[in-house]
C-alpha cells in the first residue's frame, strides 16, 4: 500500500531487529520516492501514449462500476496483527516462514467474499496475490514459498478468480513489487547482479499471473521500493502485461503513470480527465487485525461513496479475512447495509459524472448528466408548513443555496414522491417532505435541471442581500 500510511513511514526505522540487517544497510536513500516526486522519462511517456490509445475503451466498465472490494489476505492473518507485522516487529525470516505451514484456510473461502461483494453492490474485486511478506497465494514455478507447496496445499488465487467470475464480478490482482522475503529484495538497490536476478523474478511472477488465470481486468501494483522505474524495467513490465492481457487496466504504483491514480486512506480527486481510485480500509488495518474495532459506519461509507463519485473516481474498500478465510462479522454487517442502500439508490452512484458542487454540512452530491442527486445525510429539523394546519401537519424542508440552472422537477428516490419546490437566484427550496427521513443511511433527492447542475456558494455570496447592509460582500 501507499507509503503515506503511518506504518509505511516506519519502514527501515524499526527494521534493525533480527533478520533486517540487509535492509538497514541499504540506507535512508533507499526509501521510496513519493508519487509527487516521480519523474517521467521519455520512455515512460511513450509507453503511456501507447496505452492511452485504448484507455477509454479499456476503462469504460471501470468508470461505470465505481465500487470494488479489496482483499488483503496472507500469512499475516495467522497471527492477526495486520499485514505489516513482519516488518514492524522485525521478525526474522526463518521464524516468519513457519507461518506458511500454519496457514490452512477453509475450502473456497473466496466464494463468501464474492457473494458479499455482490450483496454490497461492489462490481469488481482486487486480491493480494503477493504482499510485501513475499508469500505467493498462487501456484508458481519460481519459488516454493507459495500456497500450493505450503500450508494451504492449493492455489488460493485460482479459487478467488473462479468465485469472482461466478458472481459476475470483474477480477483484479494486487501485486507487491517490494519483497521482504526474497534475498535480493533489498540488496538489489546497490548490487547490479542482485537487481537483475530480482527483476527477472518479479517479471516472471507477473507473467505467470497474466498467463495462468484467463482474462484479468486489473493489475494493481504496489510499493516500488527500492528501485526506480528504469531499474524495475517498468516499461518492459507493462508492455508484457498488455501483450498478455490487452484489455487490462493498470495503476501507477510501478512508477509509470498507468491508467489511474491511487490515493490511499483519503479521498483526493485527480485533475479532470485523469482516472483515480481511493483505496480504504473498513477499520484501520488492511490485513486481519484481531483487536482493531475502529469500524467505519455505513453512514461513513455511503458518504464516502458520494464524495468519490462527485470527484469522478472509484472506491476500493478493503476486507481483511481471518486465517481460515472467514470475513469478520462487522465487515459483513457494514457491507450488507451499504448494499441494501445501493439497491435503491444505485442510480445516484453507478456511472455518474464528475460534479461541480461545493460543500454542504448536511448533504453530499452526485450528478448524471443534467440530474443532480442530493444525498441528505442529516435530515432537516421540524419546519412547520406555511398554512393553518401546520400545528397538526408539520413538514420538513430542504433548502440548497447556489444551485444553477433552473430546476424542472424533484423527487425522493426511495419512495418516488414528487416534491414541490420554489427557486430563485439564490436557492432551491424543497417542501412537503416528511418529518422522519424516508431512507437510511442517507435519503437521496433526484433533481432534474435544464442544464448541467452546479452548486457554487462563492458565486451566490456577493449577490445575496444582507439585512441592513448597504454594500455587497
Amino acid at each position: 500500500m501507499d507509503w503515506t500510511e503511518s506504518t509505511r513511514r516506519t519502514f527501515l526505522k524499526q527494521f534493525g531487529a533480527a533478520g533486517a540487517m540487509a535492509l538497514a544497510a541499504a540506507g535512508a536513500e533507499a526509501m521510496p520516492r513519493p508519487a509527487a516526486q516521480m519523474h517521467e522519462t521519455p520512455g515512460e511517456l511513450a509507453a503511456d501514449r501507447r496505452q492511452a490509445a485504448t484507455r477509454a475503451q479499456r476503462m469504460q466498465w471501470w468508470h461505470q462500476a465505481k465500487f470494488g472490494m479489496f482483499i488483503h489476505w496472507g500469512l499475516y492473518s495467522v497471527i492477526g496483527q495486520h499485514e505489516w507485522a513482519m516488518e514492524v516487529e522485525g521478525v526474522p525470516i526463518p521464524q516468519y516462514e513457519i507461518l506458511a505451514k500454519h496457514f490452512k484456510p477453509k475450502p473456497n473461502a473466496a466464494r463468501d467474499w464474492a457473494r458479499l461483494a455482490k450483496a454490497a453492490g461492489q462490481r469488481y474485486m482486487v486480491m493480494t496475490t503477493k504482499h510485501h511478506e513475499g508469500f505467493c497465494n498462487f501456484d508458481t514455478k519460481l519459488t516454493d514459498y507459495n500456497a500450493v507447496q505450503q500450508g494451504p496445499g492449493r492455489d488460493l488465487v485460482r479459487e478467488y478468480v473462479e468465485a469472482a467470475r461466478a458472481e459476475g464480478l470483474r477480477v483484479g490482482f494486487y501485486y507487491s513489487l517490494m519483497d521482504w522475503h526474497h534475498p535480493d529484495g533489498a540488496r538489489c538497490k546497490t548490487d547490479e547482479a542482485a537487481r537483475q536476478r530480482f527483476v527477472a523474478y518479479t517479471h516472471g511472477l507477473i507473467r505467470e499471473l497474466m498467463t495462468n488465470y484467463g482474462k484479468i481486468d486489473i493489475l494493481w501494483y504496489d510499493v516500488d521500493w527500492p528501485l526506480t522505474p528504469e531499474q524495475w524495467e517498468s516499461e518492459k513490465m507493462n508492455e508484457m502485461v498488455f501483450q498478455l492481457q490487452p484489455g487490462i487496466i493498470v495503476n501507477n504504483r510501478n512508477g509509470l503513470p498507468g491508467d489511474f491514480s491511487t490515493p490511499e486512506q483519503h479521498i483526493k480527486p485527480s485533475e479532470a480527465g485523469r482516472a483515480w481510485e481511493t483505496c480504504m480500509t473498513l477499520n484501520d488495518s488492511w490485513g486481519f487485525n484481531r483487536y482493531d474495532n475502529a469500524w467505519k459506519t455505513p453512514e461513513v461509507i455511503v458518504d464516502n461513496l458520494a464524495t468519490v463519485a462527485k470527484g469522478g473516481g472509484n472506491y476500493l474498500l478493503n476486507i481483511g479475512p481471518e486465517p481460515d478465510g472467514s470475513v469478520p462479522p462487522a465487515s459483513v454487517e457494514i457491507l450488507e447495509t451499504v448494499g441494501q442502500w445501493l439497491d435503491t439508490n444505485g442510480q445516484a452512484f453507478y456511472g455518474t459524472d464528475r460534479c461541480a458542487a461545493d460543500f454542504n454540512i448536511n448533504a453530499n452530491y452526485t450528478r448524471r448528466g443534467n440530474t443532480l442527486y442530493i444525498h441528505q445525510h442529516f435530515w432537516p429539523g421540524h419546519t412547520p408548513a406555511a398554512d393553518w394546519l401546520s400545528f397538526y401537519q408539520p413538514e420538513a424542508v430542504i433548502a440548497l443555496g447556489g444551485l444553477k440552472p433552473r430546476v424542472l422537477s424533484a423527487k425522493v428516490l426511495k419512495t418516488g414522491q414528487s416534491l414541490k419546490f420554489t427557486q430563485d437566484e439564490f436557492r432551491l427550496r424543497l417542501t412537503g417532505l416528511p418529518i422522519d427521513p424516508p431512507d437510511s443511511p442517507a435519503t437521496v433527492i433526484e433533481v432534474q435541471c435544464d442544464g448541467e447542475p452546479t452548486v457554487n456558494h462563492e458565486a451566490m455570496r456577493p449577490l445575496w442581500p444582507r439585512y441592513k447592509v448597504g454594500i455587497s460582500i
